[in-house]
């Protein structure tokens, strides 16, 4: 999508601290970061949400849950990390190509306070 912010990074119009890339997907560090360590990873294939995959992209979603493991032990927090993936504006989704962050480099606290 043209005017997708994700798309841009991807195809290197827009610049981003690229810690990993291969042909399905790309992580990056987090302009806003919400911890230490917050990472991105992004599908080169423009997936609006979770709600939008479909059985063709099961082996996709399943790849980046490893890559989300091998990129939190190469960058040092691989004993404690969240890893979240928000769907929807309601979620807290900001940018609609699907994407999972990864959060660690120090204690995390509850998501919802009670």
């Amino acid at each position: 999508m043209s005017d997708c912010l994700f798309c841009k990074i991807i195809a290197g119009d827009i610049p981003a601290d690229k810690i990993y890339e291969d042909d399905d997907m790309v992580a990056f560090r987090d302009i806003a970061p919400q911890a230490p360590q917050h990472i991105l990873i992004v599908p080169r294939k423009h997936i609006i949400n979770l709600s939008d995959l479909s059985e063709a992209e099961d082996a996709l979603i399943g790849k980046m849950m490893r890559t989300a493991a091998k990129i939190a032990a190469d960058n040092g927090i691989g004993d404690g990390y969240r890893t979240i993936i928000n769907n929807g504006a309601p979620a807290g989704q900001e940018v609609f190509h699907l994407h999972m962050h990864i959060l660690g480099g120090a204690p995390l606290g509850p998501l919802v306070s009670k």
